[in-house]
């Protein structure tokens, strides 16, 4: 008797048993499920949250740039700003300066004219009082010689008549 399973082993043919290959398939799906239940839907979730996370992130970082970006513009428009403002400030400062000096260089000018003029007035005066003292004296003096030529007293009237005609000829004799 010819053993046909080894003889057909012996020539090289293989056999399929279906059986087997059914039981594997429905070892394999049942695998599949469990493996897909109990670790893909499990590192599916941890993945999911670790790319959510990781967005957050990424948008994070992207508004705090968009926000840093905002704030060097607006810091590089304040840093403009200012220059033009303290240029401004200086011209600003600079014709105030120059106001003020032309306002107390006039008030110095006015000042000395009022020195001037007052002054002017202080010698007219003092001219005035130097030539009633000079009257006053030629009076006293003339009168004392007076006095002496006539040998008499004059009285006031007359005193005051001679100092008079005295001190018109002196004008009259200054003046040529």
């Amino acid at each position: 008797m010819i053993d046909f399973p080894n003889a057909l082993e012996k020539l090289g043919i293989i056999q399929i048993d279906v059986w087997a290959i059914v039981i594997s398939l429905l070892n394999l799906l049942i695998l599949f499920l469990i493996v897909k239940r109990f670790l893909f839907k499990p590192v599916q979730r941890i993945i999911g949250q670790r790319k959510a996370g990781v967005e957050a992130v990424y948008k994070e970082a992207e508004e705090a740039r968009a926000e840093a970006e905002a704030d060097r513009a607006f810091y590089e428009e304040r840093r403009e700003h200012a220059e033009e403002e303290a240029e401004d400030i200086l011209r600003k400062a600079t014709e105030q300066a120059k106001k003020n000096s032309d306002h107390i260089m006039k008030e110095t000018r006015d000042e000395i004219s009022s020195l001037r003029e007052k002054a002017a007035r202080d010698i007219a005066q003092e001219k005035v009082k130097a030539i009633n003292d000079a009257k006053n004296e030629i009076a006293s003096i003339s009168v004392q010689i007076a006095e002496k030529v006539v040998e008499r007293t004059l009285n006031e009237e007359d005193h005051r008549e001679f100092v008079n005609r005295m001190v018109e000829d002196l004008d009259k004799s200054q003046k040529e």
